[in-house]
């Protein structure tokens, strides 16, 4: 059984290596392009719900919530009679990045209230941090302990105390931001202050993090594809930090993910703001109906209902209907139906998620 005393924030061993500051370097690059980028989609609910929704997705997989994007699109069209209990879960986690982002969005801080509602529209309770003692994380191959994180409740409270501070004071650490979340997620990572949800809870820390220090404007920078392809290596360097106080390998692993996902994430949206304006295009010069609220539906929503059109165009049922199997009926959407409800899906958007 492994078990590590947690030393408090900020630590005092020089984490900022040659290798780390350079990686830094290329790190902030990328992620500096990709806020330009960002900025260039006029409406941030394309982007926070499209590839919020993929984060989700990718994040839930991290612990074995297995989904397909078929699924958590549907699951997103609240129709009657349709269950993905998996698919919920991913709902669940979008909800709680949109709370969190709602949360830091006023005052640029995270408290542990915050984090406290992130991880509670997560798991859907109330149950707090963890009071019981007994967990313990655990090889899910063999079962082995692995690592015991803080078992009593003052212990807890007071590294979580600890943490807040060092998310929020900016006086009491001068390492880089990117440098800094690393940490941050290690030390929350390792105190593991919840009974469920850790790990989504920790990422969406991350991208909150990058929010709150002007990093992005939006929180659309998902690490969750970066640790799905690298998952072994995620929990072998997190352990490593535990038993060896070697950081290097971890802020490094960090830093690529930061990297790489940005780079990935600028094509992306590169690729949709492409397809926006082809659709722009099309709708503009031949239907009459034509209006940006109707465009920015079409994206906001990969599978879009008569509903989401009502309420976003003030539109009757009747009319929104129209418009949506005008659309299907010339190719800009396939139609499909659920239950007894239909649904309108933009394919090409699609393809482009599927990265």
């Amino acid at each position: 059984m492994k078990f590590g005393k947690l030393k408090k924030l900020p630590f005092k061993q020089d984490i900022e290596t040659k290798k780390v500051l350079k990686k830094v370097a290329t790190s902030h690059r990328a992620l500096a392009e990709l806020k330009g980028v960002v900025s260039s989609i006029p409406n941030e609910s394309i982007l926070i719900n499209t590839l919020g929704l993929q984060e989700a997705k990718d994040s839930s997989a991290i612990e074995n919530i297995i989904t397909t994007q078929d699924d958590i699109y549907k699951a997103a069209l609240s129709f009657d009679g349709y269950k993905s209990l998996n698919a919920k879960e991913v709902q669940n986690y979008i909800s709680a990045l949109k709370k969190g982002f709602a949360l830091i969005s006023k005052n640029k801080i995270l408290t542990n209230n915050d984090i406290i509602q992130i991880q509670s529209e997560l798991e859907k309770n109330n149950a707090g941090f963890r009071k019981v003692l007994g967990t313990t994380l655990k090889n899910t191959t063999t079962g082995e302990v692995v690592y015991t994180p803080p078992q009593e409740y003052s212990t807890i409270i007071q590294l979580m105390d600890n943490l807040e501070q060092f998310i929020n004071d900016h006086r009491i650490s001068e390492v880089d931001p990117l440098i800094k979340m690393a940490i941050i997620h290690y030390q929350f990572e390792s105190i593991h202050p919840f009974y469920d949800g850790n790990g989504r809870t920790g990422r969406i820390i991350n991208v909150l993090f990058l929010v709150m220090n002007d990093l992005l404007d939006l929180p659309i920078l998902y690490l969750s594809r970066y640790i799905i392809k690298n998952k072994g290596k995620y929990y072998q360097l997190l352990q490593e930090v535990r038993e060896t106080d070697n950081w290097e390998n971890w802020i490094l692993y960090m830093l690529d993910a930061v990297e790489v996902i940005s780079k990935e994430t600028i094509i992306l949206i590169r690729n949709m703001k492409a397809l926006i304006f082809e659709y722009k295009n099309i709708l503009r010069n031949n239907y009459k109906f034509y209006s940006q609220d109707l465009l920015n539906n079409l994206f906001k929503h990969p599978y879009t209902k008569i509903e989401f059109v009502e309420q976003d165009l003030g539109v009757s049922r009747i009319t929104a209907a129209k418009y949506l199997n005008q659309l299907a009926k010339d190719g800009l959407l396939r139609k499909e139906k659920l239950g007894t409800g239909n649904y309108y899906v933009n394919e090409k958007l699609i393809e482009i998620l599927k990265i």
